[in-house]
Parts: C-alpha cells; structure tokens; sequence
C-alpha cells in the first residue's frame, strides 16, 4: 500500500511511467513475451519483468507493484505452475520491486546490489522527481545482496548479474542470459523515449553510457535487450540510446566549457535533434536537458 501511495504521488506530478493512470489497478492487463524456450518478457505496470521457467526453478527479475502480484503469478502460472524461487532485483525503484513483499513472504529468495538492501532499508526521495519511497518491510527486503557480480545456474541457462556503478542509481545490476543471448537492463535502459537518470541516488549520465557500452560489448545482432520501460529492443536500438546519451551529454559538456550557465544551456536546446524520436515519453525535452544538468556533474 505504501508503494501504491508514490505511485499515486508521482500520477500527480505527471512524471512516471509506472504511475501514469495506474490508480486502478485491476484494469492492468499483464502481458507475457517469449523469447526462447524458458525465458519470457512480462509486461504489466511499471518495469519490464524477465522470468526464466524450467525444471529447476522460476527465476524472476523485477515484480512491479504489489497490488499485480496476483496477476504476475496467473501470468507465470500460465507459463508453468510453479511458485517463484528467486527475485533478482535490478534496482531500488518501487516500480520495479514493489512484489517484493509478497513474493518474500511466500518463500522466494530476493537477490540485490549491496546499495538496494541498503536504500530500502530506509525512506527514500528520488529528488529530481520530488517523489518519496517509503521503507519496505523485513519481508521485502534482499536477504542475497552481491557486491560486484553473480551467477546463477538454473534452467539450462548462466544466469549472470553484474554491478554497473553510477548509472541509473548507484545500486544497478544488469542480468544476462549467457546461452539464451538475452540481457535485462533494468532502467539503465528506457527503449524510445527519454531517459530518467536518478542523479539524487547516485546515478548519472556518464556512468549509464558506460553500463550500455559494457552490454554492446557482450552483444551480438541477435541478442534480445530487455529493457526498464519501452518494448524489447535489439542491439542497433541500444546503440542508438547510446548515441543519443553520449551526443547530448557532451554538447552539454561543452557549453560549460564555454562558461554557459544552467539557463543558457536549456535555452540552447542540446537535445533538440533527438526529441521527434525521444521526447513523446514521460520525461518532455525540457525535463530532459534539466535532468541532464544534474545528471552530468560540473
């Protein structure tokens, strides 16, 4: 309840995906994408979810909000009958571990970055946004917490999750598939639309292009990209975020250089050439370049 509450805090703003006309929650459909024998792409509110389904377990990454725990589990019950095992969450963000609780109360075991233990732990304020997350119960919390990477061995598949420091937040993991040549990237990826860069718990703009350019590296024409919001992306979609991130931030880079104040260079419009193919999201142009003076430290 106290996840939904943000949401419906961030509704009001008018900033969020994960909060635009979710008040109801029971009119969410979720939507379930397969993309190989034991690996799915499920789709509701709030962030992308991955699950992987076989034998040995159901591994799922990210849970949304708690009020569609009922409808993820019909939705994976779909897929295979099987309560879920492990959560692996990407990052902090309600949006993305807001099951937590319930999916920790009936067994599963929630796996995070050290620094996601330590956010939700306590109240939170995601200061570009003015948005407050709450701190979540015992139950709710990651009881596997990893430093740097881990790996799991389930399904057929090398479920790999490594640290990318200072992207998205300071505490993201990004999950690969190693056999399966699919990678979640949390909100490290927004795919066709503006980034949310939360600068506030310790992401920022250089650190998401570095993310990015560790998954192209591994990547190949064929590889599935999960991304945090937007539909499943190929490997030429995230080149072509990077590009918009690295081009934008180092215009703004340069118009410091030049002695221009924050003022100047929203009024300069750096973004300005991106925004037909980025700006229809929950994050305008303008919020955008704003967010982006924070995001790129002077």
């Amino acid at each position: 309840m106290r996840h939904l509450i943000a949401a419906l805090a961030l509704t009001a703003l008018g900033f969020a995906p994960w909060a635009q006309a979710q008040q109801d929650f029971s009119k969410v459909e979720i939507r379930a994408e397969k993309l190989n024998d034991t690996t799915w792409m499920l789709v509701g509110a709030g962030g992308s979810i991955g699950v992987s389904v076989g034998e040995d377990a159901v591994f799922m990454i990210d849970d949304q909000f708690a009020p569609l725990v009922p409808k993820i589990k019909a939705a994976i019950a779909r897929i295979r009958p099987k309560p879920v095992q492990f959560v692996m969450n990407t990052h902090f963000h309600f949006d993305h571990t807001g099951g937590n609780e319930a999916f920790g109360k009936e067994g599963a075991w929630i796996v995070a970055h050290d620094n996601v233990r330590r956010r939700m732990s306590s109240d939170q304020v995601m200061s570009f946004i003015g948005a407050r997350q709450p701190s979540s119960a015992k139950s709710g919390l990651p009881v596997i917490t990893v430093a740097g990477s881990i790996s799991f061995h389930i399904n057929g598949d090398e479920v790999h999750a490594f640290h990318v420091p200072n992207a998205h937040t300071d505490g993201d993991l990004i999950v690969h598939f190693r056999k399966g040549d699919i990678v979640h990237m949390g909100d490290v990826y927004f795919n066709g639309f503006y980034p949310f860069i939360d600068f506030g718990s310790g992401g920022s703009a250089d650190g998401v292009i570095a993310a990015v350019d560790r998954v192209l590296a591994l990547a190949t024409d064929k590889t599935k990209v999960i991304p945090g919001h937007g539909p499943l992306a190929s490997k030429a979609d995230l080149q072509a975020y990077r590009d918009l991130l690295a081009t934008v931030t180092q215009r703004v880079k340069q118009l410091r250089r030049d002695g221009r104040s924050d003022e100047e260079i929203r009024a300069a419009k750096p973004a300005a050439d991106f925004d037909a193919r980025y700006g229809g999201g929950f994050i305008k142009p303008d919020q955008f370049v704003q967010m982006m003076l924070g995001a790129i430290p002077k």
